[in-house]
């Protein structure tokens, strides 16, 4: 095995699916809440929810998790899944949205090269809300590496 290798630069991830309990409760969620595009749906199972007109960026399905129990806090699995919002302000909408909605945070964060809210869908899976800053912002030593 080459131990050089390294993954494309312009490599990305395009979407996720997540195991659900209750389909419906997490389209509320994403759907409603968060404001994504139901692309379509199978039955009570599964659906796919997009932002602008993809394919789908994340999958929801209850193939093997329907009624099935939240997962153990200490238990491995998904630690939390990111969703880039385009702007600063974009993310002050959604963040006056879920404040609205009563809809409890788990975190906030400025990272130095972005601005962070966190939250857990009704699953349980960590949900990151974030916009990055342009690079000028980013904080950098004196010699130019970031603290």
């Amino acid at each position: 095995m080459d131990t050089n290798y390294t993954i494309p630069k312009a490599a990305r991830i395009g979407h996720i699916h997540l195991k659900v309990a209750n389909l419906q409760r997490a389209l509320d969620f994403y759907c409603g809440l968060l404001g994504f595009d139901l692309v379509t749906q199978w039955r009570d199972s599964a659906a796919f929810i997009s932002a602008g007109g993809y394919h789908h960026h994340i999958g929801l399905n209850t193939w093997q998790s329907k009624n099935g129990p939240q997962p153990p806090a200490n238990a491995t699995g998904l630690f939390h899944h990111a969703i880039l919002y385009p702007t600063r302000k974009d993310l002050a909408v959604i963040y006056k949205r879920l404040l609205d909605a009563n809809y409890p945070l788990t975190g906030a964060a400025d990272h130095g090269v972005s601005e962070a809210l966190y939250l857990d869908d009704p699953d349980v899976n960590g949900v990151e809300l974030y916009w990055d800053k342009s690079r000028e912002q980013w904080p950098a030593k004196s010699d130019g590496s970031s603290d």
